[in-house]
C-alpha cells in the first residue's frame, strides 16, 4: 500500500507519515534539511555541487565539497529512509548534481503553494479560482522555515511571502465584488498575522467593519495600525490610510454624545479577559509615572515586582533564555491577577505592577511565581531571583528601561 507522506516547509517545518508527525530530522541534521530545502525549492532542477556547496557553507566552504556532500546525502537518505521506506530515494544524484524528485504519494506544501500561485496569475475560470485561492491561502502557514544554514534562505523566504500576499490581494478583491465582508475580515485577519503592517490589509479590514455595521471596530483598526507605523517604521500613517479612515468615519453613524456612549467605547471588548496586563514598556512607563502621581494624591499603596533569570555559572544561550522567559510569561499568565500589570522591562527581567498589596501579600506572590517556575522547568540551567519594593522608594524619573 502506498504511504501518504506530507512534507511541511511553511510556517515550520515536519514530516507526517501516514498521520503520524517526525519532527526529529531537523535535531539530527540541521544542514540536511536546509539541503533538502533548497533542492525542493529547485522543483526537479538539478543543482551543481559547487552551486549547493555556496548555499550550504558559504565563505566557509569546504576543501572538498564533493565529499561533504556525500557525507551530508548519505546520512539524509538514511534519515529519511527511517521514516518511510524508500523516501531518502527523493534525493537523486547525477553527474556533478543532485536534485529533489517528488515520489507518488509525497505532498510538499511548498511546491503546491507554488503551482497554485502560479496558475492563479493565469486566465482561469471563476469557479476554479475561487477554489484554487482558497486552497493556497490554507497551505501558507507562514514563512518559509529558516534554520540559518542556507545563505540565500532569506531571499526565498522573501519572494514566497510576497507570492503570498499578491494571491491574498486578489482573492480579497474577489469577496469585495460579492460583498463577503465576514470573509474578508477573517483572510485579512490571517494575512495580517504574516504581516502586520501591510497597508492594504488594514485598509480592507476596516472597510469590512464598516460594511458588517461594527464602524467602532472600524476606528479600532486604524488606532492600532498608527501606533505600529509609528514605533515600527518611526513614520505617521499615510496619507492613504488616513483619507480611508476618515472615509469610514464619515460614513459611520456618529458616537451619541453621553456618558454610557464614551464609557462603552473606552471599555475592554473583551470582557471575559481574565489574568494581568501585558503592555510594552512605554504603555507601562506610563502607567508607572499615572499611578505614582495618584498614590502621591490619595495615599494609597502599589508594589513593583521583578523577576530575573540568569544561568548557573554562564552566561545564558539566546535558546534558554527566549524559553525561560516564555515560561515565566505563562505562569505570570496564569497566577497574578486582572489589575496587575507586566512588562518585558529587558531581555532577562519582567516588571509588574501590584496594586493593594503589602509586603508579606507581594512576597507571596513573587515566592509562588519562583516556585511555580521551579516546578515547571526542573533541572534547567536556569536560576530566577526577585525583588519587590513600593512605588515611591526613589523618584519616578529614575525608572528606566535597562538594555
Amino acid at each position: 500500500m502506498q504511504r501518504e507522506i506530507e512534507i511541511q516547509l511553511l510556517g515550520g517545518f515536519a514530516i507526517t507519515v501516514d498521520g503520524r508527525v517526525h519532527d526529529t530530522l531537523l535535531t539530527k541534521s540541521r544542514r540536511g534539511v536546509s539541503l533538502m530545502t533548497y533542492l525542493i525549492l529547485q522543483r526537479g532542477k538539478a543543482v551543481a555541487i559547487q552551486r549547493l556547496a555556496r548555499e550550504l557553507w558559504g565563505s566557509r566552504r569546504s576543501d572538498n565539497p564533493e565529499n561533504a556532500l556525500k557525507t551530508l546525502i548519505s546520512r539524509l537518505r538514511s534519515l529519511l529512509n527511517a521514516m518511510a521506506d524508500g523516501l531518502g530515494s527523493a534525493i537523486q544524484s547525477e553527474q556533478g548534481a543532485y536534485r529533489w524528485k517528488n515520489l507518488p504519494g509525497v505532498k510538499v506544501d511548498v511546491l503546491e503553494f507554488i503551482e497554485l500561485a502560479e496558475e492563479l496569475k493565469q486566465d482561469v475560470p471563476e469557479a476554479v479560482r475561487w477554489e484554487k485561492s482558497r486552497r493556497a491561502l490554507a497551505l501558507y502557514q507562514g514563512d518559509l522555515f529558516q534554520n540559518g544554514d542556507m545563505v540565500n534562505g532569506s531571499m526565498q523566504a522573501s519572494w514566497l511571502h510576497k507570492s503570498y500576499l499578491e494571491t491574498v490581494y486578489a482573492y480579497v478583491k474577489m469577496l469585495k465584488e460579492r460583498d463577503e465582508y465576514n470573509e474578508i475580515a477573517r483572510v485579512c485577519d490571517m494575512a495580517l498575522k504574516q504581516d502586520e503592517l501591510d497597508e492594504f490589509l488594514h485598509i480592507e479590514r476596516m472597510r469590512a467593519m464598516v460594511g458588517l455595521n461594527r464602524a467602532d471596530e472600524a476606528r479600532q483598526e486604524y488606532r492600532l495600525v498608527s501606533p505600529l507605523s509609528r514605533e515600527l517604521l518611526d513614520a505617521e500613517p499615510s496619507e492613504t490610510l488616513r483619507e480611508s479612515y476618515e472615509q469610514l468615519a464619515d460614513a459611520s453613524a456618529e458616537l451619541q454624545f453621553n456618558l454610557d456612549a464614551i464609557s462603552n467605547e473606552l471599555m475592554e471588548r473583551d470582557s471575559q479577559r481574565s489574568g494581568p496586563f501585558f503592555c510594552d514598556y512605554s504603555a507601562f512607563r506610563e502607567i508607572y509615572n499615572i499611578q505614582y502621581r495618584n498614590l502621591e494624591r490619595l495615599g494609597s499603596t502599589m508594589f513593583l515586582g521583578v523577576i530575573m533569570v540568569a544561568g548557573q555559572g554562564r552566561e545564558l544561550s539566546d535558546i534558554a533564555r527566549e524559553s525561560a522567559m516564555a515560561g515565566i510569561q505563562e505562569i505570570l499568565r496564569r497566577n497574578l491577577r486582572k489589575g496587575d500589570i507586566v512588562t518585558r522591562f529587558s531581555p532577562v527581567i519582567y516588571a509588574m505592577l501590584l496594586p493593594t498589596v503589602d509586603y508579606g501579600t507581594g512576597g507571596m506572590v513573587m515566592e509562588r511565581i519562583e516556585h511555580l517556575f521551579y516546578q515547571e522547568y526542573p533541572g534547567g540551567s536556569v536560576t530566577i531571583q526577585h525583588r519587590i519594593s513600593p512605588l515611591g522608594g526613589r523618584p519616578a524619573g529614575n525608572f528606566k528601561q535597562i538594555s
